[in-house]
């Protein structure tokens, strides 16, 4: 998030790409448009469904996750942050995350899952839509007072999407999606009651 400085090793990373840049023209939500350019090149090129799209597919959106850290860094370090770049970023995620399942379902649409495929894809989008919804709507409370899913050491759970790049490489898009339209929506039921369970735990009288 662009208001919250954060030492994983990609944030570092792109802390030093970006630093450059501060006092230039280019803002941080210049960067979270071409992120989101990118974003939306790689799920048309997933969908296509041939070999060298997803490669180029992959890449694009390794490309996309990395800008997702510079824009809030560039943000954070050049004192530019703002409640409408917190939103525009956000939106992004929102769209980009389920649109890839989506985008390798229509890919596969070859494959033997046949159309099963797209149906896939689209479960396991919108199980990652509605946990992207339950982290924001919690972690914008008040008296929410940490994040949904504590870092992890050096990284964040969400640089997982980093690892979509790869999978796309190695040509392992297919078992990819049939456990995501498996485990996004099992995630998303354990998302939701852990957060309920929390709250349900914080209000409880003392």
């Amino acid at each position: 998030m662009r208001g919250e400085s954060s030492s994983t090793i990609t944030h570092r990373i792109a802390r030093v790409c970006v630093r450059p840049l501060v006092g230039g023209p280019i803002t941080p939500n210049h960067i979270t448009t071409v992120r989101s350019l990118m974003g939306l090149a790689a799920c048309a090129a997933f969908a296509v469904g041939e070999r060298s799209w997803d490669v180029w597919g992959g890449v694009l959106w390794v490309l996309s996750a990395f800008l997702d850290r510079a824009d809030g860094e560039l943000a954070r370090i050049s004192g530019l942050t703002s409640k409408w770049g917190y939103i525009y970023d956000n939106i992004c995620d929102a769209v980009l995350h389920p649109l890839f399942f989506i985008a390798i379902g229509i890919g596969l649409r070859d494959s033997f899952l046949g159309s099963w495929s797209i149906v896939m894809g689209v479960v396991a989008g919108l199980s990652e839509a509605v946990v992207t919804r339950l982290v924001l709507a919690t972690e914008q409370q008040p008296d929410s007072g940490k994040k949904v899913f504590p870092r992890i050491g050096p990284f964040d759970i969400d640089d997982v999407y980093y690892l979509f790049g790869p999978v796309a490489w190695f040509n392992a898009l297919l078992p990819l999606l049939i456990g995501a339209s498996v485990g996004a929506p099992l995630f998303a039921a354990m998302t939701g009651t852990s957060i309920w369970w929390r709250f349900a735990k914080d209000r409880t009288p003392k």
